[in-house]
């Protein structure tokens, strides 16, 4: 079953992508949580391109969006990880709403805005490996958002899978570097 299905389980838009990791999942969930946008200089360039109008606008944030902005919705143990976002993200600074608990996300709403669970789930992998899914999945709350949030989605959704990709890639990286450089036990 998807984790996302117990939090989003209707939605307008998705995009999905996979990478096989060769580490264990704690390392591969340790990695996931501490991977940042500011990390990769082609997603910061990305982040902060998509940001430019907000800045002309005299609208801009304290900071560049980021997985920290991200409100956790429930970890299940090395499993699993569901993050969300709600707001009206063809906004020029997201137009982001407060959420500070997953009923807060999972209550009703009324308003012109999308609802966006961002999960990421460990499975089985062939050879041994782990497979590392990351899932995005936004509802539009109203016809009014959908008709919004449309051509933004299409807009980004191509650097938004190069986003995703890239984080993937990053973190197989740092999973299977870290998994290198465990120290040795002394010999007797």
């Amino acid at each position: 079953m998807n984790p996302l299905d117990d939090f989003l389980p209707v939605f307008n838009f998705s995009e999905r992508h996979s990478i096989d990791i060769s580490a264990p999942p704690s390392r591969i969930m340790n990695s996931v949580t501490v991977w940042r946008n500011e990390d990769d200089p082609l997603v910061r360039a990305a982040i902060r391109l998509r940001e430019m109008p907000a800045r002309l606008f005299g609208r801009t944030r304290q900071q560049h969006l980021d997985l920290a902005d991200f409100t956790v919705l429930e970890r299940r143990g090395d499993t699993a990880l569901i993050y969300n976002l709600i707001g009206a993200f063809w906004q020029a600074d997201y137009g982001l709403c407060d959420i500070p608990s997953t009923d807060a996300f999972l209550t009703p709403r009324h308003d012109d805005v999308c609802k966006l669970a961002l999960g990421f789930s460990i499975q089985q992998g062939p050879h041994g490996t782990r497979r590392l899914v990351t899932e995005t999945r936004v509802l539009c709350v109203t016809d009014r958002a959908r008709r919004r949030f449309t051509p933004y989605w299409y807009l980004i959704r191509p650097v938004s899978g190069l986003i995703r990709r890239r984080m993937l890639a990053t973190i197989r990286e740092q999973s299977e570097t870290s998994s290198c450089h465990q120290p040795q036990a002394a010999s007797p």
